[in-house]
């Protein structure tokens, strides 16, 4: 064949143009395809390139106390975010920041980490300052795929007077992501939820709804700024809270209590059980776990021998000594087992011998005979030996354990510690492996052997005295919903008897008169000192108690008290003046009565002569001075 004739070249060149029609079909068909057909997948993809979504965090609700005044709520803060996209990018971008943010290569892994496993933005900084924000910003071009942006902060406006009791915020981990407490149509990896406290307890309601932004990207991946062309949504704010704390109160009494000490105070509202403060020391200061706590910071928090994260007011567990012996008198006369003028069998001599043992009173010299009252006054563990095998053990565990000791309060917080104390005999032989006899209940009588209880409970057991037996649950929040409560189920009576008691321990000659002597206020309590291990073995002292009311002399109490000091030794000298200090100054304030720093008969006579207000009340008393 001749490849060179003429008809063979024409041939040739038309099966060539065929295939090029052929091709340029093929080519159409595909361009028709992508650019028609197609067009909205390819320009929905175009645009994912060039427009992002960003979660835009939403305010927090505020906290109120009381009074109206913020307690917690939100200040504008920046945050530094890395927007999703090569990992070895990633990397340089962290690295080069670390020149402006402290970024170890603990961090950088841990971010990257959280890139590789959600695929979407990261908060690598949630608190950055200013300066910082300011620099990254000027050499923007330096740090591909990192977003500046203001977002709300959160601001604890009482620090470290209120950080057990509000909590803190942080961000949201893995675990708590995948529990039911949060939902999954609510909540997504970088968002700042409440990790304790009131934060934790109302996370539901204090958390709003995230909003969305939308970013520009040019062709090389770098932000150009906020996409205009779609509406941003803000999102929706949390709802706010209303606590029944008082703000001023709570700072006062972070203000009184020992500096050097451990302890907690509980102050609660007679009318309704609120509770007006909620005290644990040491503490710390929540604002330093907002945008993440420094890993130093929470190195020496978690180091500190003081625990200092840990609240005493409601997980402390404490013998309540001297304090529980209302609730041996309240079951005595709920019993029928005594009447409150009733002197015992024998007096107090010092001690009191039972079986082949002696038992103790704490004044070596004795108090000789007493009634209920005088031996409330008196504090006289010769009386409640005595009082508690009248009782027997059988029933003073029963109706310790109907009256609720073994049981939470049921304060509206994420964590509350069960009080301990024996529901029946099979606890000694559970516990210890021996069965108790009867001499168990005079220890129990006057608040030592296995009884522990929170000052909160303690606090809610005196607010039942205060009223008229009946105790509704300690809420913090405004409108709570309450649980059942308890009663001590005693006739009026009986109560006044007990209240008489109280008033004896503040009373002249009382141990605790000079230190809860007030100008305005009628002051009832009672003083204890808690054994524990250490004590009882001779290398530390034992814990200082004083639980008590008050209000204007011949009205009912308006307030409630309990204070513990760990180590303080003497319920009298040391728990007694912060109780009397913390009532005074709730109820000058609520009738609007001018406030001194000198508040205490005490504090008066250490300050210069006695006052005219104790003379004229206790003209004996104050002449023998």
């Amino acid at each position: 064949m001749n490849v060179h004739h003429a008809h063979e070249r024409r041939r040739r060149a038309r099966g060539a143009q065929l295939m090029i029609a052929l091709v340029l079909g093929l080519l159409a068909a595909a361009f028709f395809r992508i650019q028609v057909l197609g067009s909205d997948a390819w320009e929905l993809r175009a645009t994912s390139n060039r427009i992002r979504q960003l979660s835009l965090p939403a305010p927090r609700g505020i906290i109120y106390d009381r009074n109206g005044d913020i307690l917690v709520d939100n200040v504008p803060g920046y945050a530094i975010t890395l927007l999703p996209g090569p990992l070895d990018e990633a990397r340089e971008t962290l690295e080069r920041m670390s020149a402006y943010v402290e970024m170890s290569e603990e961090r950088i892994e841990r971010v990257l980490a959280t890139l590789r496993r959600y695929g979407r933005e990261v908060v690598v900084d949630a608190d950055a300052d200013f300066e910082t924000v300011s620099a990254l910003e000027e050499r923007r071009a330096e740090f591909p795929g990192l977003y500046l942006e203001m977002r709300p902060r959160r601001r604890y406006l009482l620090g470290e007077a209120a950080g057990h009791v509000l909590g803190y915020v942080g961000e949201i981990t893995a675990e708590e992501l995948a529990s039911p407490s949060f939902a999954a149509d609510l909540y997504r990896q970088g968002m700042v939820v409440g990790k304790n406290g009131i934060e934790n307890e109302y996370e539901q309601q204090l958390q709003g709804r995230q909003g969305l932004r939308y970013l520009e990207f040019d062709a090389r991946g770098h932000i150009v700024g906020d996409f205009g062309g779609a509406r941003t949504d803000p999102g929706e704010s949390g709802q706010d809270l209303h606590l029944n704390l008082d703000m001023e109160l709570q700072a006062w009494i972070h203000s009184i209590f020992p500096d050097s000490m451990a302890g907690a105070v509980v102050a609660l509202d007679p009318a309704d059980g609120g509770v007006l403060a909620l005290y644990s020391a040491p503490s710390y200061d929540p604002n330093e776990f907002v945008g993440g706590i420094s890993t130093d910071l929470w190195a020496s928090l978690t180091a500190d021998e003081g625990n200092p994260l840990y609240d005493r007011s409601v997980l402390g567990l404490y013998a309540p000594a001297s304090t529980w012996k209302l609730a041996t008198a309240g079951i005595a006369l709920d019993l029928g087992v005594v009447t409150p003028d009733e002197f015992m069998a024998v007096p107090c001599n010092g001690s009191f011998t039972f079986g082949a043992r002696s038992y103790r009173c704490h004044l070596a010299e004795g108090h000789g005979f007493n009634n209920l009252a005088q031996a409330i006054g008196n504090s006289c563990d010769v009386y409640f030996y005595q009082l508690g095998l009248r009782i027997t053990l059988d029933e003073l565990l029963r109706r310790s354990t109907e009256i609720g000791f073994s049981q939470r309060c049921g304060i509206d917080l994420p964590q509350e510690s069960q009080g301990i104390f024996p529901a029946e005999r099979a606890f000694w032989e559970r516990r210890f492996g021996y069965a108790p006899r009867e001499g168990e209940v005079l220890n129990l009588a006057i608040g030592q052997g296995p009884n522990s209880q929170t000052p909160l409970k303690m606090a809610q057991f005196y607010l039942a005295i205060a009223s008229d037996g009946s105790a509704p649950t300690p809420a913090l929040a405004q409108g709570a919903n309450e649980g059942e409560g308890w009663s001590l189920d005693l006739a009026p009576e009986h109560l006044e008897s007990l209240r008489d008691g109280l008033r004896a321990v503040t009373a002249p000659g009382g141990t605790a008169h000079i230190r809860t002597s007030l100008e305005y206020w009628e002051v009832l309590g009672k003083t204890g000192t808690g054994e524990h291990a250490e004590s009882q073995a001779g290398t530390a002292p034992p814990h200082a108690w004083f639980a008590g009311m008050a209000g204007p002399f011949g009205g009912p109490p308006e307030i409630v008290v309990v204070v513990i000091v760990e180590y303080g030794q003497s319920g009298s000298s040391v728990a007694s003046p912060i109780m009397s200090k913390t009532a005074d100054f709730y109820l000058r304030k609520k009738y609007d009565i001018p406030f001194d720093t000198v508040q205490t008969y005490l504090e008066h006579i250490q300050r210069g002569p006695v006052p005219a207000w104790y003379r004229e009340r206790y003209p004996t008393n104050a002449g023998s001075r």
